[in-house]
C-alpha cells in the first residue's frame, strides 16, 4: 500500500511531522490540564517556525459552538495561505464508536492532505487522559483548495 511519504517532498514530510507533535502536544496539554479544549489552528510559515492560531467566529458569543470556530480556523488558515507551507486544524471529537478522539487535519502547499485521529479515554474521578494509537488517511484540501 503506498503512503503519501511516497510522493512527498523532504520539506512537506518535515514539516507536517512538526506541525502533527506541535498541534497533538497542546492538545494532549489541554486535555490533561481542563479535560477539554475548543479547535484551534496551527501552520509552519515560511521560515520554518511553527505559530499557534486561534479563531472566533462571532467575538460578540461567549457560546462557541465547536464546528463554527474549526470553520473559523479554516478561514484563518485559508487567509494566511500565501505565508505559511503547511497548516492544521486540531479538534476534539467523537469517533463512530462513540469514542473520543483528537482530530488533526493537516494540508501543505504541496498538495498533501491527511487526517490523523489519537483516541483517547478520560478516567472520570482523576481525570487522567490514557491515548491511543494514531491513525492516519487521506484528507480533504480545504485550505489550498
Amino acid at each position: 500500500m503506498s503512503s503519501w511519504r511516497d510522493t512527498a517532498s523532504a520539506e512537506a514530510e518535515a514539516d507536517l511531522d512538526g506541525l502533527l507533535n506541535v498541534a497533538i502536544g497542546f492538545a494532549q496539554q489541554q486535555l490533561a490540564a481542563r479535560g477539554e479544549f475548543y479547535p484551534y489552528a496551527a501552520a509552519i510559515g515560511a521560515d520554518s517556525q511553527a505559530e499557534m492560531i486561534a479563531a472566533q467566529p462571532d467575538p460578540r458569543n461567549d457560546r462557541l459552538n465547536p464546528a463554527d470556530v474549526a470553520a473559523a480556523c479554516f478561514g484563518a488558515l485559508t487567509d494566511k495561505r500565501y505565508t505559511i507551507r503547511a497548516g492544521a486544524v486540531v479538534s476534539d471529537v467523537r469517533t463512530s464508536d462513540g469514542g473520543e478522539a483528537i482530530r488533526v487535519d493537516l494540508e501543505h502547499v504541496d498538495g498533501h492532505a491527511l487526517t490523523v485521529l489519537l483516541p483517547y479515554t478520560m478516567t472520570r474521578l482523576t481525570k487522567k487522559v490514557e491515548f491511543g494509537q494514531l491513525r492516519a488517511q487521506v484528507g480533504q484540501r480545504q485550505i489550498w483548495t
